[in-house]
This record gives structure tokens, sequence and C-alpha cells, in this order.
């Protein structure tokens, strides 16, 4: 089959097609004929840098990339009852750890897969994983939102951003969303109420008794936004769990929950997602499309950081 393989870190130079054997499926996996292949900030930062891919992977190479697939059940195993062949699915396969996502094949746990309703592509079901079960673990396991809480949401027009938006309009919440001025018409059209410029850095500062704020960004956006959180209010952070030391006490001192998380493959969230799309609460917007040998140009892409939805690979 066709694989994409990485020995080293560094640059896209760095992705190399390959052709490697199937993989055996265990008894709890389904084996996935690979349609479409989401891409994440996670994906293009552990092919660029030695102490994410070790962070990841350990000392396994060659490392195939990736997590998020949408793709035809072509095997099963003994003890899969959920799915049978030629099912179309989609998933985060294994993460935190190796997912091997950028291939032809891939063995997925029967528990991170999950229908991909009939309205809609293989593209779209690749593009609500990682990003979207992200949003909605944050804002649903962490958060704990509930209707008609205020909730603020930086970088409202990127991977997580536009999923979380949506998944919060869903649950009732007054959602504002932060992004550039060119992002601010798509924010709104995804359902926020308010839009704030992030160039402009005084208007953060205007904002006030929010309930759950999702930090994408860190740094001085997540100091500004304690002071926009009411007391007992709840901050989401994403990037990183090494939080600066005055970060952390002031949001102790203001009485403000500040919760480092990371997303995790489990069967309820994917199928709450796939729910959410069915009934076209969850629309993703796809920012790029690439072929599978143009996955280098997908990274690229990525690293613009100016992204708007998801970049998908196709096979």
């Amino acid at each position: 089959m066709k694989t994409i393989i990485l020995n080293e870190a560094g640059g896209v130079d760095k992705l190399q097609l390959a052709d490697t054997e199937k993989p055996q499926i265990k008894s709890n996996e389904v084996l996935v004929k690979v349609k479409a292949i989401g891409i994440n900030p996670v994906d293009v930062n552990a092919r660029a840098y030695d102490g994410v891919l070790n962070w990841i992977y350990g000392d396994i190479r060659p490392v195939v990339l990736g997590w998020d697939i949408a793709g035809e059940v072509s095997e099963i195993g003994e003890e899969v009852s959920d799915f049978k062949i030629g099912d179309r699915v989609f998933g985060m396969v294994n993460f935190f750890g190796n997912g091997k996502a950028y291939a032809e094949y891939v063995a997925a746990p029967e528990s991170h897969l999950a229908l991909i309703p009939d309205n809609h592509t293989f593209e779209e079901a690749a593009a609500a994983t990682l990003a979207a079960v992200t949003a909605y673990q944050a804002l649903v396991d962490v958060a704990k939102i509930k209707k008609n809480d205020r909730v603020l949401i930086h970088a409202a027009s990127g991977g997580v951003g536009h999923f979380a938006v949506q998944i919060a309009k869903y649950f009732g919440a007054y959602v504002i969303g932060t992004s550039s001025a060119n992002n601010k018409e798509f924010v709104l059209s995804i359902g926020a109420d308010e839009h704030i410029d992030y160039t402009q850095k005084d208007r953060l500062d205007m904002v006030r008794d929010i309930d759950i704020a999702i930090d994408t960004i860190q740094g001085e956006t997540l100091l500004k936004s304690i002071d926009a959180v009411r007391p007992g209010g709840v901050i989401v952070t994403l990037p990183s769990p090494e939080i600066p030391q005055n970060t952390q006490d002031k949001a102790e001192k203001q009485d403000i929950n500040l919760e480092f998380m990371m997303v995790a493959s489990k069967k309820e969230t994917i199928q709450a997602i796939a729910g959410l799309l069915e009934n076209k609460s969850l629309i993703p917007h796809i920012h790029r499309t690439f072929s599978f040998e143009e996955m280098a140009k997908a990274h690229l892409e990525m690293e613009t950081k100016r992204v708007v939805g998801k970049i998908v690979v196709t096979l």
C-alpha cells in the first residue's frame, strides 16, 4: 500500500512516499481503506520538531504520521460488532499515540470510529475528527457547557475554533469569536453572536462576564482571557500544559478554573460528532484539499497559519 513515512524531523522534504505492507488487524479493530485524511497542526509539529516527534513516538522510526481518517471498512476483527465490511466510517485513531493515518489502509480500534452520516462526504468526515473532537471534549467534558453560557472562543475561524463555535451554539450558548478582520463574516456565518478582531489589542479588554473561554493560542491571549472570565468561570487551554507560573497565579487569585486539556480518542465523542453532522448542527469548512502525493503542500499550507477551517488530503 502507499504510505508516507518520516525517518527524521525537519522540512516537508522529510515526508517520503513508500510502499509498505497492509497492517494486520487485532480482534477489536477494523481495517479501513482510507479515502480522506484530516491534517492538523500536531501533524506538522511532529514532522518539523525533534522534541514533538520524540514526545509522541519515542524511538519508533520510521513514523507514519496522522490520526484523522475517513474511509470504507475492508476487514473486521472477530470481536467487532458495530461495523461491517463496506461501511463508511471516520474517526481519530489512537490519539494520543500512533495513529498511522498517512496510508492507504489503517488499522483502527472499533471504539475510535463512527459511521459517516449519509449526508456527508469522506472529505467532510475526515475534517470533523481531531479538531471537532477537541472542541467537543473541551466544551462538554471539561467546561460542562450549558444553555445561556457566555463562551469566548479564540481563533474562531481555525480548525478547532470553527467547530467550537458551532458546538457552543448547539448547546444554546452566547458565543464571542476572535479572528482577524478578514474572517469576521465567516465567524459570524457559522453562528457566533459577536466577533472580535484580535489585531485590535484593546478589544478583548472590553469583554467581561465570560463563563467559558476556549484558548487555542496561550501567551498574552491566555493572560487577557483571565480578565474576561467571571469568578468561578473556566478557561480550557489547548496548546501546551506548560503554563507560565504568573498566568497560573493570576487565574487562581481571580478564582478562574484554568484547565489544560489533551484530546483523547473516545467512542462516545466520535459518535456525538457523527450525530451533530447528521442533524447539520456541525458543518465542516474545508479550506483546501490536496492529493495524497501532495502531502508536502498540505503541510506547507498549514504552516501559513492562515487556514480557515480544515485541510484535507484525499486518496
